[in-house]
């Protein structure tokens, strides 16, 4: 938080601290009127898209139809871009993935997320998960393009683990969230076989990357973060916290098929708070 300012000679010695409060709750409103815009412009372009649907259904309208109103309604309207003849055909698709908008995670998103999901995603019940995530976890349009491309649906807490048997219901299904299977690297380049050294050193490198692939939540802690037990030190090659579930997590690198014996050198003995282990 932005230090309160000094308040000038004459002024009331709280007055530092009322402006500051005010000004967060401007933010705060301007940021609700941003939300409200977006979703009634969300609805606006549902609505058109559901009209066009409705009249190709009832009288067979074809996309010379849908040009010329396209046309005008810029013309009525100049001032709206997004009335475009591409925007249109957006529209009447978005209506037709979308029977219902009310109460739907799409109705939360900018226009342009919807285009990535319309474009990039063929299940509509994937979409919609999708749609669900980049709302929960306030994912840019870019950021939601690259889990689309990574297929994160296929991948979040997919891997197999044992937290549903040591953790409390409501803390296992948040920790299972955390882990994929697999995680997806391809952005280091690393093509040939590698030492696990260089396979950290290249996970540094490109950490906010590796953080965006990892999910929502993560801080980065350090690499080869030292720890004892019962007088035997060891080395995390990395170590991360995870502030949703106020949990550490820790990787172990490998760079070769899983054996037994590595599950058993993560279950080690790790801090006392409570951890995640990945391997």
């Amino acid at each position: 938080m932005a230090p309160h300012p000094v308040p000038q000679r004459g002024l009331p010695s709280d007055y530092g601290e009322v402006l500051s409060r005010l000004k967060e709750q401007i933010r705060s409103a301007q940021l609700r009127a941003h939300r409200a815009v977006n979703t009634e412009l969300i609805k606006l372009y549902w609505f058109i898209g559901k009209t066009i649907l409705g009249r190709q259904e009832a009288e067979g309208w074809g996309a010379g139809v849908i040009n010329n109103l396209a046309d005008d309604l810029h013309r009525e309207f100049p001032e709206m871009r997004g009335l475009s003849r591409r925007n249109l055909h957006y529209m009447r698709a978005f209506a037709d993935a979308w029977p219902e908008i009310v109460q739907q995670a799409a109705a939360q998103l900018p226009w342009g997320h919807i285009m990535v999901l319309l474009d990039r995603v063929e299940l509509q019940a994937t979409r919609e998960w999708y749609a669900a995530e980049a709302v929960r976890n306030g994912w840019s349009r870019a950021v939601l393009l690259n889990m689309v491309k990574s297929h994160l649906h296929l991948r979040a807490g997919a891997a197999p683990s044992n937290f549903a048997d040591v953790l409390a219901p409501a803390d296992s299904e948040l920790v299972e969230q955390l882990v994929k299977d697999p995680y997806n690297f391809e952005f280091l380049g690393l093509s040939e076989k590698v030492a696990e050294r260089t396979l950290e050193d290249a996970l540094v490198e490109r950490l906010k990357t590796f953080l965006l692939e990892l999910g929502n939540g993560f801080a980065f802690v350090g690499r080869q973060v030292p720890l004892t037990v019962d007088g035997d030190e060891f080395f995390v090659d990395l170590l991360f916290y995870h502030y949703v579930s106020h949990r550490f997590v820790v990787v172990e690198l490998k760079v070769e098929s899983f054996v037994p014996e590595y599950a058993g050198k993560l279950n080690t003995g790790y801090p006392s708070e409570p951890t995640t282990l990945v391997g």
